[in-house]
């Protein structure tokens, strides 16, 4: 996978300036600079460090009692002005990444559940893992930015002061590691760059495909073990692991060459200021001290050069997340402006909003538009009036309320229907949501004003759930997995009480009673039938029928038929 640093630049780059030159960049900004004024000081205390540590030496070689303690003490008194300094500047460091973190996740975080972006991403084969990107990539890119921005700022810093006092003592010196250190850096970007970053880019993705299919194995514990697939979820399980492994072989095999060159260029410093200063200081024209301090100055300046080199590995992943970062953020503006064009398509479904719910000259397709599934399909549905769409799996029932629900929107025609703030689908799974049996309940809304305990109670008592509290100890009660409390009837049951809290003025149910017995499922449609809401079903049970007042047959070939219940 072919990536220049170039565009690994522009791409970080289109990501850092949403919050660099957004809303919070005062506040930013303005710890940043505080961070450059620490690493300031910082520098000019390595400085002087480093200057004292030459003069104990010179001091011990010519025996000069006062200038060796003097020293010392100058030396104490700067190591303890680093202590608050260092504090300071992580603090403030970990506080911008946090805060950065916050604000690029409620960003993408947005942009991923708006639009049902989260919906139509599904199947993307760019976009694996969107939950990874959205956690671990957004951690990894702000703090990884922070600390690199940072060394490099620190490390200008550190050539400007360090080679200052390499001209001082030696001028040959000061060209010597220029020359040293960007040769060390060129030969480890044009040889181990372009392969390291590919296989790291390829590890991230591996590495969350293996994680999904644990994950996957773990969610569907129950029908793994009904079907025995424990031998085939191992060998597909093992799978996912030998390309994770196979990958990070590769990264092991060129991260050997790479540390074998970085620690050859690492240890030759250490002699290059003794060999060049051993004249001057034979014929005692510089002091022995200044061999100490133009190794450290040498070294340090070597090191600030050699960036590349130390960091390769963190700037290969770094490099790697930016990469699955841009592309997940640029999916979701492409997304947008998806939803903005879409009208302008031949073939799309027209929605209008209206009090009532009807359906003109409806030609539905899959989205692929490889298949319709109806044709010119036309119906309007009374208010407080039930509509049953039944026929063979695989016709066109469900799709038909995924359009309604305006999930899908391939083919032509009208949807007349209310705003969907005036519609609740329960889905033949219902969606256990995280936190309490309360919020099971009220969700997907919490800002309903006659939802006491008593009448919550009430409503679980309508759905045949009357003993759920007291068996659970409290409406309060937090669970980690609600599927693995409740059974998948229990599951239905909640999703239909939600719907008598709600009483949305339409609602769509898709086999929304499919684990349920027939008396129960009566006794659920007996009380959606006396609450007042208009609504349409996708069922196979001909026992359905008396609780609707029209039934939708959909036919092979595209064909349908539109009759009362028998």
């Amino acid at each position: 996978m072919k990536r220049s640093y170039g565009s690994s630049l522009k791409h970080f780059w289109e990501i850092a300036k949403l919050y660099w030159f957004g809303n919070e960049k005062s506040g930013a900004l303005s710890l940043l600079l505080l961070l450059v004024v620490f690493l300031l000081t910082s520098t000019w205390l390595g400085v002087a460090l480093n200057t004292q540590q030459g003069v104990i030496i010179s001091a011990l070689a010519t025996k000069e009692t006062s200038r060796f303690w003097r020293a010392i003490l100058n030396f104490v008194v700067i190591l303890l002005s680093y202590a608050p300094l260092l504090a300071g500047f992580n603090y403030i460091t970990g506080k911008l990444g946090n805060y950065w973190r916050q604000w690029l996740t409620g960003h993408l975080l947005s942009g991923y559940l708006s639009n049902r972006n989260f919906y139509s991403l599904v199947g993307n084969s760019e976009i694996d893992n969107p939950d990874q990107r959205i956690s671990e990539d957004i951690k990894s890119f702000t703090q990884d930015s922070l600390k690199f921005l940072l060394l490099v700022v620190g490390y200008v810093f550190q050539v400007i002061a360090f080679s200052g006092v390499l001209w001082q003592i030696y001028k040959p010196l000061f060209f010597l590691i220029i020359v040293y250190g960007l040769l060390g850096s060129i030969l480890t970007v044009l040889v181990f760059g372009r392969p390291l970053v590919g296989l790291r880019f390829e590890q991230l993705r591996k590495e969350a495909n293996f994680r999904f299919g644990l994950v996957h194995i773990r969610d569907n514990a129950e029908s793994i073990a009904f079907y025995r697939g424990e031998s085939q979820e191992s060998k597909m399980g093992m799978l996912l692991f030998r390309e994770v492994f196979n990958n990070f072989n590769s990264i092991i095999n060129w991260q050997f060459y790479l540390d074998l060159v970085a620690k050859i260029f690492a240890f030759i410093p250490y002699v290059i200021p003794p060999i060049a200063l051993a004249t001057k200081v034979f014929s005692g024209e510089l002091e022995v001290g200044k061999v100490s301090e133009a190794i450290g100055a040498f070294i340090l300046v070597f090191t600030a050069l050699g960036f590349i080199v130390e960091q390769f590995q963190s700037l290969t992943t770094f490099g790697a997340g930016i990469e699955r970062l841009h592309t997940f953020s640029q999916t979701l503006d492409k997304q947008g402006k998806l939803q903005d064009s879409s009208q302008s398509h031949p073939e799309k479904i027209q929605t209008i909003n209206n009090d009532s719910l009807a359906v003109q000259n409806l030609t539905l397709l899959t989205p692929n538009y490889f298949k319709i599934l109806f044709r010119n399909l036309s119906l309007e549905l009374e208010l407080e009036r039930g509509l049953l769409i039944i026929g063979e799996s695989g016709c066109g029932k469900s799709s038909l309320l995924r359009a309604i629900a305006g999930l899908w929107d391939s083919g032509t025609g009208k949807i007349i229907r209310p705003t969907l703030d005036n519609m609740l689908f329960l889905p033949q799974r219902p969606y256990m949501t995280l936190g309490s049996l309360r919020s099971q309940l009220l969700y997907p809304k919490t800002n309903f004003i006659n939802t006491g305990d008593e009448h919550l109670n009430h409503i679980l008592h309508q759905v045949n759930l009357p003993n759920l509290v007291e068996r659970l100890g409290s409406l309060d009660v937090e669970k980690v997995n609600w599927s693995d409390v409740l059974s998948i009837g229990e599951q239905q049951r909640i999703a239909f009480a939600r719907l008598l809290i709600a009483k949305p003025q339409y609602a769509i149910l898709d086999e929304a009673t499919s684990a349920l017995d027939v008396t129960n499922e009566g006794h659920l449609y007996e009380q959606l039938v006396n609450s007042g809401i208009t609504y349409i079903s996708v069922g196979h049970r001909p026992t359905l029928e008396k609780y609707h007042h029209l039934v939708l047959e959909i036919l092979e070939n595209g064909e349908w038929r539109l009759r009362e219940p028998v």
